[in-house]
């Protein structure tokens, strides 16, 4: 079985703050490579935050030193924790999950949640 589930989001205030998950079937939660994404409406999905084998991330500019990607083992779950909200983070967040090269190009994952938005309000 292959699923990712996103939930979490939501409608917050600038300078709030959000934690998504995203909960993995096994086979999916082993991957190399675990990312979240965004889209928001009339732009192109972007790669916000990577997890990388046992312990190694990389993050978008845009959302660097803002947002926290992690995994719980326990739950299956990967995480991502965002705090100083702004705007322009207003979008729909992805899990993805299936590439061992751990890059912010969407076309290399073939595993997809469906989406949680996340609505910030200025």
């Amino acid at each position: 079985q292959t699923t990712l589930v996103e939930s979490g989001g939501g409608s917050v205030q600038g300078g709030g703050s959000l934690t998504l998950s995203c909960v993995a079937s096994p086979l999916l939660y082993s991957s190399y490579c675990l990312a979240w994404f965004r889209q928001a409406p009339g732009k192109e999905r972007e790669g916000v935050a990577v997890f990388e084998g046992v312990g190694k991330t990389k993050y978008s500019d845009s959302v660097n030193g803002r947002f926290t990607i992690a995994r719980d083992g326990a739950k299956n779950t990967l995480l991502l924790q965002m705090t100083s909200l702004k705007s322009e983070d207003t979008a729909t967040y992805y899990c993805a999950a299936g590439s061992n090269i751990c890059t912010f190009n969407a076309d290399l994952y073939p595993y997809w949640g469906q989406g949680t938005q996340v609505t910030v309000s200025a």
